[in-house]
């Protein structure tokens, strides 16, 4: 797990509140992923957009790591990203689970690793991050 652009630490997102994160996608993108979680080994969301991978195209894959344990991968069927777009995806915190925002369509992934506050976010493959908001 190799983060490409900015890591940010001590977060401090708890239940009711959001972070919103823009970017610009790669020209020649395969995949790009966002990751929340506690620290770099506790991930409670590995948000994973698939142009071309692992065997998936245009598709979200959505799963949690615990160290070096991945669970199961959840899928969603809408990909509203273009290579050499722009994205702009907002996570909210519940109590037991993670609100995904996206242009026109939103899904919860739940909070297996029961983390009480997310600390950490990074950004892996191509995606390059313009803008990064908490409220």
């Amino acid at each position: 797990h190799v983060p490409q652009g900015p890591v940010c630490t001590n977060l401090g997102l708890k239940p009711g509140q959001r972070l919103t994160v823009k970017g610009k996608i790669g020209q020649n993108a395969k995949s790009f992923a966002l990751n929340l979680g506690q620290d770099p080994t506790l991930l409670g969301l590995h948000f994973n957009p698939r142009f071309d991978a692992h065997g998936d195209a245009n598709t979200i894959v959505c799963n949690s790591k615990k160290v070096e344990e991945w669970g199961a991968e959840h899928r969603e069927a809408v990909f509203p990203f273009q290579k050499g777009g722009t994205a702009e995806i907002t996570f909210v915190v519940n109590q037991n689970d993670v609100t995904v925002h996206l242009p026109g369509h939103q899904f919860t992934f739940p909070n297996r690793l029961n983390l009480p506050v997310f600390d950490y976010f990074d950004t892996q493959g191509d995606f390059t991050l313009q803008s990064l908001s908490w409220e």
